[in-house]
């Protein structure tokens, strides 16, 4: 249904009930009752209902109307002021997460190039004091093998001295007679020499 018929609908809704009611008042006024609905009494009380209508109209007109625009106003833009805020806010917060996702990253990058560099540096001092570790240990070794040379060669030479002095005295027990030291040296220095 239309709006034009529902209002057709309603005005005649409405002529119906006035009739009613005029209807009853007559009843009731011929009753003797109901002074309200004495019809010689309907043009004041029209004229009353047209002041007092016109006087609410434009009180609510003048002043309510008015006051409840400005109020909705505000709300509209109180609510306005908020979801711009509330965009603002979203955009603030968008621009920080983006902000510490990359403060994050060149965190991570730095870390990762300051692990590098402590790995470097770590390998190049355990590469230097291996160097240096295996140079001390060269030296040392060299060292006592000189030492080991040295006592080998006064060990050899004690040796040969030992057994000159054994075959000097084992001959002297074999033979009775003794033998001249340094015969007896030649003869050991040659059998080592053979060896």
């Amino acid at each position: 249904m239309t709006s034009s018929g529902m209002r057709c609908q309603l005005r005649l809704a409405a002529v119906g009930l006035a009739g009613a009611l005029v209807l009853a008042s007559h009843s009731a006024f011929a009753a003797g009752g109901m002074p309200q609905f004495d019809f010689s009494t309907f043009p004041p009380q029209v004229a009353w209902l047209i002041v007092t209508f016109v006087l609410l109209y434009l009180l609510m007109a003048g002043i309510g109307l008015p006051r409840v625009g400005r109020v909705l106003a505000a709300r509209r833009k109180k609510i306005a002021d908020d979801l711009d805020r509330a965009e603002e806010l979203k955009t603030e917060a968008e621009n920080l997460l983006a902000a510490y996702q990359a403060a994050l990253e060149k965190a991570r990058a730095q870390a990762h190039a300051v692990g590098a560099g402590v790995r470097e540096r770590v390998n190049q001092d355990l590469a230097r004091n291996r160097a240096e570790m295996a140079a001390d240990l060269a030296a040392r070794t060299k060292a006592v093998e000189a030492e080991v040379q040295a006592a080998k060669t006064a060990a050899m030479a004690r040796v040969e001295d030992v057994a000159a002095e054994v075959a000097t005295a084992v001959v002297q027990k074999l033979l009775g007679a003794s033998a001249s030291a340094e015969a007896v040296k030649a003869a050991v220095m040659a059998a080592a020499e053979r060896r």
